[in-house]
């Protein structure tokens, strides 16, 4: 058998990073366990992989994610010297990608597949400038003429689909929404109408691909999430529809935030700020708010509390010109500055924040606020104030059984690891036993 020659492209990524062949490992593991498919590979794969051994197909992508992180780039396989992936021939069209990402979604039998689907730094964001207007003019298996009341149709559903998500969470809502997207948005998409119409149904699909990824998220089903929102920038951008254009990319950093990629989440953000035109109040609040807990995750202070301090004042403009319940409240703003504040160092500061983010916020959120809740117990904890964040806690056990949640599951989960080695105290066993009743055996671990 012949020997293979030595990968030159992966050892030159290799030195590039600075590792040691167990960091690298290391980090190809960690990575694999963040997707749900742990891996346990060696030093001695990684030699035999710089040697010219080829990694195993399922492993390509996890390398190709963990050198992108490491660098801080989009590494691609050609430029880690690997095959091409036999798929990448060809591009599907946005609605055929759309209905086979829905199918997918909507298939047990195939949940594994979106299961291990991978957040990646390195997922190139379609830009304003390359989608505005550009969506194909598919017109395969035409159902009919459509007009503004299949339009107000779509924008009711995922009215409806998003109350359900604030409310009881999204594992059983996501699929049902999956499903409206395979069964009645594509096919409105690929159907005769005005040039109003169809620009209009491309923004109603859009922001349905966006709460559909939110959904996503909430349940662990990172890389589903990137697609899905992929999706939405690409139907925003082809309706020309700023607004859900750059909350998706918001709602992309807010993901990556929350995985601890700091420097994409400040990407993201400053990329959707950059793409809203002249935004009202509210709107840059709802940006900067962002851009401020990205950038303190970063470490950078200064722009940090720049961008916290114009959230301020533009929510204070919002508020004074209209006292109408808005998707960026002042509950959402005091949030970021309690997480803006422990990024710093700040934990007081970040308690009383969070403290006064519940009391201020809607209580039918019940999916945030138990999240937010357990945020403020595991501080509290943090701080060595037990007896409070048992009290925090006490709350949450009280919301979470009205809720189907895959973030919420991991808050509760967490809950008991962190207060089982406080059990002798009195208010920490009264939690864990009152807790016991309403938790799934599976996450009390």
């Amino acid at each position: 058998m012949r020997t293979p020659e030595p990968n030159a492209s992966l050892e030159r990524l290799y030195r590039e990073t600075g590792w040691t062949l167990r960091q690298f490992a290391q980090e190809i593991n960690r990575i694999g366990t963040e997707r749900g498919t742990p891996l346990r590979y060696r030093e001695p794969s990684v030699h035999q992989w710089l040697k010219g051994h080829l990694p195993k197909e399922e492993a390509r992508p996890v390398i190709l994610e963990a050198l992108s992180r490491r660098l801080h780039r989009p590494v691609t396989n050609s430029e880690a010297g690997f095959p091409l992936p036999e798929e990448s021939s060809a591009q599907p069209s946005t609605v055929e990608g759309l209905l086979d990402l829905g199918r997918l979604d909507i298939d047990p039998s195939r949940r594994s597949v979106l299961n291990a689907a991978l957040f990646s730094v390195a997922l190139t964001i379609p830009g304003w400038p390359d989608v505005v207007g550009r969506m194909e003019a598919a017109q395969a298996n035409v159902i009919g003429r459509i007009g503004l009341p299949e339009v107000n149709m779509v924008i009711a559903m995922t009215e409806r689909v998003s109350d359900l998500d604030d409310q009881f969470g999204g594992r059983y809502a996501r699929p049902m929404a999956a499903a409206f997207l395979v069964n009645a948005v594509a096919p409105y998409l690929r159907s005769e109408a005005s040039e109003s119409v169809r620009k209009s149904m491309m923004s109603a699909a859009s922001d349905l691909c966006y709460l559909t990824g939110y959904m996503a998220v909430d349940e662990g089903l990172h890389g589903l999430a990137q697609q899905y929102y992929v999706k939405a920038l690409q139907l925003a951008g082809a309706s020309e529809d700023h607004l859900t254009y750059c909350t998706t990319l918001r709602g992309m950093s807010v993901q990556a935030v929350d995985l601890g990629h700091g420097r994409e989440s400040k990407r993201l953000a400053d990329a959707a700020a950059a793409a809203s035109p002249a935004a009202g109040p509210r709107m840059r609040a709802f940006l900067a708010g962002q851009q401020a807990h990205a950038a303190a995750q970063t470490g950078n202070r200064r722009d940090a509390l720049m961008y916290l301090q114009e959230a301020e004042a533009a929510m204070e403009k919002a508020e004074s010109r209209s006292k109408t319940f808005g998707s960026y409240n002042p509950s959402s703003l005091t949030y970021h500055i309690g997480q803006v504040r422990y990024e710093l160092g700040d934990i007081h500061g970040s308690i009383a924040a969070l403290e006064e983010s519940d009391k201020l916020r809607h209580q039918s959120f019940r999916r945030n606020r138990i999240r937010y809740l357990s945020m403020l117990a595991e501080r509290q904890l943090e701080i060595g104030h037990l007896e409070a964040a048992c009290d925090t806690w006490g709350k949450v056990v009280e919301i979470y059984p009205q809720v189907q949640s895959g973030q919420c599951d991991l808050k509760i989960s967490s809950m008991y690891s962190r207060i089982r080695p406080y059990l002798k105290s009195r208010s920490a066993s009264e939690l864990y036993e009152r807790a016991r009743l309403v938790t799934p055996t599976r996450l009390i671990a």
